[in-house]
């Protein structure tokens, strides 16, 4: 039986819906400045998810979350989450041309020259800048869809609107949970034949995470970057999207080679270590446009009832 919607699970879809509807027809510098106030007010009341970008935000600055720097930080931070909203309403409705000129990328060649061997390409990306945006600028630079997997959004109707919205772009989407069950093989399958697979990967959402040491505590990201590397030979390369001015950046980083010895697990665990350690660089660089309003560390987790694990 499928479970009802909340009053708020219904009032946020619906605010969705009205987004996309509206907010192209607004000039973009005054919807700009709305967004902006509406982050600082959200900001300003303190509540459970800027304290915990705040607490996110110490760790990786190392200093304490009651630091001056670091409530001005999330204060930035706070805009450039809700920018990401704004320009996702906005996103379809700007020409493709205009967002691969806007686009300021370093590293474009490491995605193509695998691609134009027929070498499949792992994009793993920490929730940084406009991951969507990015994901236009791919298909616009390259003529190709991707494969992504999307977490299942709740309500049903906002997960069926934000899967519509990407499908636009010219995506192909997998939805993490509810699906077929056959995610792994079906991102397999795209890579072999020379496609691009680009995953969230600094944030796992199935509690059968691997371990890495992240900004110098314990976290667990996704398997399945490093698994499709190692299982297909694809290469993996982190993606690491930013806010450049009122444009957009992108740094490609080096592909993370895949060790020759070891099990498969073994492997994929060094990879991971190793893609931890290049989503700490790019959100060094840039932690006002990473929006991890979520608990991420290992110690910070509120521990599972015995029936969940």
């Amino acid at each position: 039986m499928t479970e009802k919607p909340s009053l708020q699970d219904r009032l946020v879809a619906a605010g969705f819906g009205a987004g996309w509807a509206i907010v192209p027809h607004i000039p973009e510098r005054l919807a700009s400045r709305a967004f902006d106030a509406a982050a600082d007010r959200l900001w300003k009341r303190r509540g459970r998810s800027v304290l915990r970008l705040e607490a996110n935000l110490a760790r990786v600055k190392g200093t304490s979350p009651e630091d001056p720097a670091i409530r001005e930080l999330s204060r930035r931070g706070m805009r450039s989450y809700f920018r990401y909203f704004h320009e996702v309403f906005r996103l379809p409705s700007i020409p493709r041309e205009e967002v691969v000129a806007r686009m300021h990328v370093t590293g474009a060649e490491r995605i193509f020259d695998n691609l134009d061997k027929g070498r499949g390409v792992v994009l793993a990306l920490p929730h940084m800048g406009n991951w969507d945006q990015a994901g236009a600028w791919l298909i616009g630079a390259s003529g190709m869809p991707f494969t992504t997997v999307a977490e299942r959004l709740k309500p049903e109707s906002l997960f069926r609107r934000y899967t519509a919205f990407r499908e636009g772009l010219g995506m192909e989407v997998l939805p993490l949970t509810g699906g077929d069950g056959h995610n792994f093989g079906t991102l397999a399958q795209r890579l072999r034949a020379g496609r691009a697979v680009a995953l969230p990967a600094e944030r796992d959402l199935t509690a059968k995470g691997v371990e890495v040491q992240f900004f110098g505590a314990a976290t667990r990201m996704p398997a399945g970057p490093a698994l499709l590397a190692v299982h297909t030979g694809a290469a993996l390369l982190p993606a690491l999207p930013y806010f450049h001015g009122r444009d957009w950046g992108l740094d490609i980083a080096e592909e993370i080679e895949v060790p020759a010895e070891g099990t498969r697990q073994e492997k994929a665990a060094i990879v991971l270590q190793s893609l931890a350690m290049a989503f700490e660089k790019g959100i060094s660089e840039h932690p006002e446009d990473w929006h991890m309003l979520q608990r991420l560390w290992l110690e910070d987790l509120e521990p599972r009832p015995a029936s969940e694990r």
